[in-house]
């Protein structure tokens, strides 16, 4: 059982990092948009990649513009603030029960 319990815990520290890196993503999105970014350079098209669906999805669902400013990169962070509290504890609390 000591084996399952480590791959939770395992699971666990890889999906705390995966989001943190997608936040960091979200984040330099957010301050990409601010200014005119080439939209043919890579890393910006790369960034739009991963966050456009995720924002459209938060924008027809819950249109959140305060003029100008699109508020969805911050529902999209608060959303990962949460999962980062909530997933990887749940797992941890899981595998030391089993081991």
């Amino acid at each position: 059982m000591f084996v399952v319990s480590n791959l939770l815990i395992a699971i666990a520290k890889i999906i705390d990092i995966a989001l943190s890196l997608y936040m960091w993503v979200v984040i330099i999105r957010a301050i990409i948009s601010w200014v005119s970014p080439d939209p043919y350079n890579p890393i910006v098209r790369i960034l739009s990649s991963l966050t456009d669906p995720i924002f459209y999805a938060i924008r027809r669902r819950l249109p959140l513009t305060l003029g100008a400013f699109d508020l969805s990169p911050i529902v999209v962070i608060l959303a990962i603030i949460f999962l980062q509290n909530f997933l990887p504890t749940t797992l941890i609390q899981l595998a030391s029960k089993m081991g």
